[in-house]
């Protein structure tokens, strides 16, 4: 009987679409999934007719497959991966693969990749960003492991990932849990796109009283220009549009004003703090989304803490075009946070990365996707050595061109008491890193007084410690 070429194991949406997305591309599938009634509706409703395999226990899963077998599996980040791997290996052979493409810790990532590799198995952690849709459609994929391993699923890999116009969204990442920790970047700049997104959001319609029919026509002027041109744009314009049935108002208004995290984000802020890179933007969009779950003691505190009226006078069209230099200048300091936390994990944890490279597989099927892209790929291209996105010559000269208008907005913002966390955090990033002297001068002070820590000098060389009292 002939054998299935791949293996896939949980059939969630992500699962389901990168099923289909497989079979599509001329591999013939074998899914499995814990819940027998799930491998049953998938097969009925959206992969009748298909080269997908059904099985119904882990042994015929595995005994379904052509060897060395490649098995992906997409459950939920944590002990379930464990869990799925411990019952995969008594059953597997040497050469045989499991590759991990959920939101893994890179940490775990590292463990599993020590572990198996040493017992003669090999396995990929692999970042897959896009959604249902890029799942389906050819998603962007940070795969990390072995060089040897990689190259084992390149053919598949290279066929289902999104497709841009210089290649496939997929490249070798670098070894052990790298993939997972590009992937974890890549969500963290995601949450900061999203928040600075969602400020200029706030912006328009509660400062300039933008309706939802112009904040619509706003995000898509916004997406037809090359700095903002991306899917979160994309989006946000079509949300604008969308009516709710039942009260036929604006769906987005109905929405409770307390977004979710799956944890990505916050590993992002914590590898941050852990290998000293400043990220204020991503972790400002982290902090938002913690305060928005505050929404019962916002509400109270609304009724006794006021602020100021949130209305503007004056020439709306150039508020509009304030915020959108403000987002970009803002976008262009939150990409370059995460570009400089990924080169500070290459160099400590020996990844080397091609940050250019990273750029170039962001282009197609992943959350970020976006056409300022193609610049960053350009930078690091010209200089790969390069220390921070905003020395970039481009990337530098447009901030030093819009910082009067990206300081206006946070002016007005701060004047009408509209929070723009992400905005000011991004804006605070830019002036602390062109200071030649910061006043952390006084810190060090502080802490030699009362601890007797010691400080440095300007003027000469050593290390000194001042008798303060």
């Amino acid at each position: 009987m002939a054998k299935q070429s791949f293996g896939l194991i949980g059939l969630a949406v992500m699962g389901e679409n990168l099923a289909l997305n497989i079979e599509r591309n001329g591999f013939p599938i074998a899914v499995y999934n814990r819940s027998s009634d799930k491998t049953d509706a998938f097969m009925a409703n959206r992969a009748q007719g298909k080269n997908v395999k059904p099985t119904y226990t882990i042994a015929d899963f595995v005994a379904s497959l052509e060897r060395p077998r490649r098995i992906l599996i997409m459950v939920k980040a944590g002990s379930p991966v464990d869990a799925t791997i411990d019952q995969l290996k008594p059953l597997l052979d040497p050469d045989d693969m499991i590759i991990d493409g959920g939101n893994s810790l890179y940490e775990d990532t590292e463990r599993r990749v020590n572990s198996l590799e040493s017992s003669g198995l090999r396995f990929i952690g692999m970042g897959v960003s896009g959604g249902e849709e890029g799942a389906l459609n050819g998603p962007s994929l940070m795969p990390g492991g072995t060089k040897a391993a990689y190259e084992s699923i390149e053919p598949i890999v290279t066929k289902i990932a999104a497709q841009v116009d210089d290649g496939p969204c997929v490249t070798y990442i670098g070894p052990g849990g790298s993939g997972h920790y590009v992937k974890m970047v890549h969500n963290g700049i995601e949450y900061g796109d999203m928040q600075l997104i969602a400020e200029a959001y706030d912006l328009l319609k509660n400062v300039a009283g933008l309706s939802h029919t112009q904040l619509h026509e706003v995000f898509a002027e916004w997406n037809t220009t090359e700095e903002l041109n991306s899917f979160l744009i994309e989006i946000t314009a079509n949300i604008f549009t969308h009516i709710d049935d039942y009260t036929h108002e604006p769906l987005v208004e109905l929405i409770l004003d307390s977004a979710g995290q799956k944890g990505t984000g916050r590993w992002t802020v914590v590898s941050a703090l852990d290998l000293g890179v400043p990220i204020p933007t991503i972790t400002a969009a982290v902090n938002a989304r913690i305060m928005s779950a505050y929404k019962t003691e916002r509400v109270a505190a609304a009724r006794q803490l006021s602020g100021p009226s949130s209305t503007i006078g004056g020439d709306v069209q150039s508020f509009i075009s304030q915020v959108r230099d403000a987002l970009y200048c803002s976008k262009i300091c939150s990409y370059a946070q995460g570009m400089a936390l990924l080169s500070a994990a290459s160099t400590q944890f020996k990844y080397n990365l091609n940050l250019g490279e990273a750029a170039r597989i962001w282009k197609g099927g992943c959350i970020i996707r976006a056409g300022f892209l193609n610049k960053i790929k350009h930078a690091f291209h010209e200089e790969p050595t390069l220390p921070n996105l905003l020395l970039a010559p481009e990337f530098k000269q447009t901030i030093l061109d819009r910082q009067g208008a990206w300081r206006e907005t946070l002016a007005t913002a701060a004047k009408l008491g509209i929070p723009v966390p992400a905005f000011s955090a991004s804006l605070d990033y830019f002036d602390s890193y062109r200071r030649d002297r910061l006043p952390q001068n006084l810190t060090q002070a502080q802490r030699d007084y009362f601890g007797a820590h010691t400080f440095e000098r300007i003027d000469k060389p050593g290390v000194f410690h001042a008798p303060w009292f």
